[in-house]
């Protein structure tokens, strides 16, 4: 547990410290941290970004590092959470957030779609203090001490977490009224997840969303973040998206999950300095064949 109590030092220490401070060390500390990504990691993204932007090989170099140097701010605003909470609309604009009010307030409960892209964990506390009552998915850390702290600050800000095995949970919370929100972006195994279009690559994609919204009957929301060069975040949620249920489940859920991925798509192509590429996005496709 000894990385809990660090990780809670740490935070103490930039709480006290200003947001411009915080700001040069963690760009600092992402610059580092860039020096000590394998090789391999760093050809992989470079590889993904030429692949799915079609730009060079020196631009797919810079869109790389820029991706993995914004984790850098990213940790340090998570490490203030006890701070922003109290002046989140200082950090934070939403826009659309009427679409999702309205949505929750026909009492059956929503789910947030979303990706890794922007600081995706302050997504989480800005829609929290905006009102919304959130359910965060969230990943187990391999770190005890690690996963202590995060799920701490996520309650801290306001969210509920629940980790991806709980999916009873979800629903119970769902028909609450509550929204569930679900990082719909990375490679999942074959047996999970559906093979759909992701810039023109026949991607492996997770389902999740679009088979609890379909068994549910409630709309999902696509909702990005993105963080300008004043370190600003703008919380963007888009029209919701309903899942028609016909007599083919499986074609009703591949159709809007298609619909969910080329929302990130186009996302990421007008942001792709804040999307994960050094994330394996086509893993299984390639283990498959």
């Amino acid at each position: 547990m000894l990385s809990y109590y660090l990780l809670k030092a740490a935070s103490k220490i930039c709480c006290l410290l200003p947001r411009g401070a915080c700001e040069t060390i963690g760009r600092a500390l992402g610059a580092f941290a860039w020096i000590f990504v394998p090789k391999r990691r760093k050809k992989l993204a470079k590889d993904q970004i030429m692949m799915c932007l079609g730009v060079g090989e020196q631009e797919a170099e810079r869109l790389a590092k820029a991706s993995s140097v914004r984790f850098g701010p990213m940790f340090m605003e998570v490490l203030r959470f006890p701070v922003i909470r109290k002046h989140i609309a200082d950090y934070v604009r939403i826009e659309g957030l009427d679409k999702l009010e309205r949505g929750l307030a026909l009492g059956k409960g929503c789910i947030i779609a979303a990706a890794h892209s922007g600081n995706w964990e302050l997504m989480g506390g800005a829609f929290a203090q905006a009102g919304i009552p959130l359910v965060g998915v969230a990943m187990k850390q391999k770190s005890t001490g690690a996963d202590r702290f995060i799920n701490e600050y996520r309650t801290l800000i306001g969210m509920h977490i629940t980790y991806k095995t709980g999916v009873r949970e979800m629903f119970a919370m769902l028909q609450k009224g509550w929204a569930i929100g679900l990082i719909m972006d990375q490679d999942t195994n074959r047996r999970s997840g559906i093979v759909l279009d992701f810039f023109g690559k026949p991607t492996n994609c997770v389902p999740g969303a679009a088979s609890m919204a379909r068994f549910q009957g409630v709309p999902i929301f696509p909702a990005f973040m993105h963080r300008d060069e004043h370190g600003f975040h703008t919380l963007i949620v888009q029209d919701p998206v309903f899942v028609e249920k016909t007599k083919d489940k499986r074609e009703d859920i591949r159709r809007t999950t298609q619909v969910l991925t080329k929302c990130i798509e186009d996302h990421v192509r007008r942001y792709p300095e804040e999307w994960f590429w050094l994330h394996d996005r086509w893993k299984s496709m390639r283990e498959e064949y």
